[in-house]
């Protein structure tokens, strides 16, 4: 294609989305990328999304979930391998689930630390951060990967990852604590720019205080919905999250299901058509 005046376009491009997916321990981060229906609080559906997991060692998620699923990849070119295939093969899934790269950042270290003869990703490159740096052409590659599987299988992807809590210097305000995806800050700054959707799953917690008399208090956490887990699509001080486009103007709170973030993206996309 040439790049001139003819080649322009205004048309507006909707393609599969690319989610970063964050949370809390045990949550069910996997069971909705897997595409999941509950129903009366109980998961009674998966593979909406037509789901097809690769799961990277130490993380097992996904092995009591029905959806297809590559083995356990046990290094970085067993993620490459598993996203060649999809690249190169004729299959029906719609959307690769990573999980996760929590797990996947130490296979992207030890690929790094053999490529340059070292044994630990600090003394990549004589030290001073470089190994990181370095680690970035890796991550690079797999986001690579799953835009090329976007382009030509028109695939969604998302990837899991855990969560760390970390202090904030806020130069306008306190310091504070917030949820921050658990790799390195420029591999997951990287992750955040590529996605299209950056989602935080978590429960709700409400703080009680309780006098405990010669005026003293103590503050206890308590479950603020009855167990149910919610889906947040935008940004707090407390989460990351945002949209680009229609996954922008996503409601900020839905319930941690498949069925019910389908239907929040129809319902945006069916106002943004209407108002053209």
């Amino acid at each position: 294609m040439a790049f001139d005046l003819a080649s322009i376009s205004n048309e507006a491009v909707a393609r599969a989305p690319r989610i970063v997916l964050l949370g809390v321990e045990k949550i069910g981060k996997t069971s909705f990328a897997c595409g999941d229906r509950v129903a009366d609080g109980k998961i009674v559906e998966y593979g909406l999304n037509r789901p097809v997991i690769v799961s990277v060692r130490g993380e097992q998620g996904a092995d009591s979930i029905p959806v297809p699923k590559f083995p356990v990849a046990q290094s970085l070119d067993n993620v490459f391998e598993a996203l060649g295939s999809l690249y190169t093969g004729d299959h029906g899934f719609g959307t690769v689930v990573i999980d996760s790269v929590s797990a996947l950042e130490p296979l992207v270290w030890a690929d790094v630390c053999q490529e340059a003869g070292v044994q630990s990703i600090e003394k990549v490159g004589g030290g001073y951060g470089k190994g990181y740096t370095e680690a970035l052409t890796k991550w690079r590659r797999m986001l690579d990967g799953l835009d090329a599987l976007r382009q030509k299988k028109g695939m969604a992807s998302i990837v899991i990852g855990h969560t760390k809590v970390k202090a904030i210097n806020n130069p306008d305000t306190d310091s504070y604590d917030a949820y921050q995806l658990d790799i390195n800050d420029k591999a997951a700054n990287l992750l955040f720019r590529w996605a299209d959707l950056i989602l935080f799953a978590n429960t709700k917690v409400i703080v009680k205080k309780e006098d405990t008399g010669f005026n003293g208090e103590k503050k206890r956490a308590i479950d603020g919905a009855n167990g149910m887990r919610f889906l947040y699509t935008q940004k707090r001080p407390s989460h990351p999250g945002g949209g680009r486009g229609v996954y922008g103007t996503l409601p900020y709170e839905l319930p941690l299901d498949w069925a019910s973030f389908q239907a929040a993206v129809a319902a945006v996309m069916g106002n943004n058509s209407n108002k053209e």
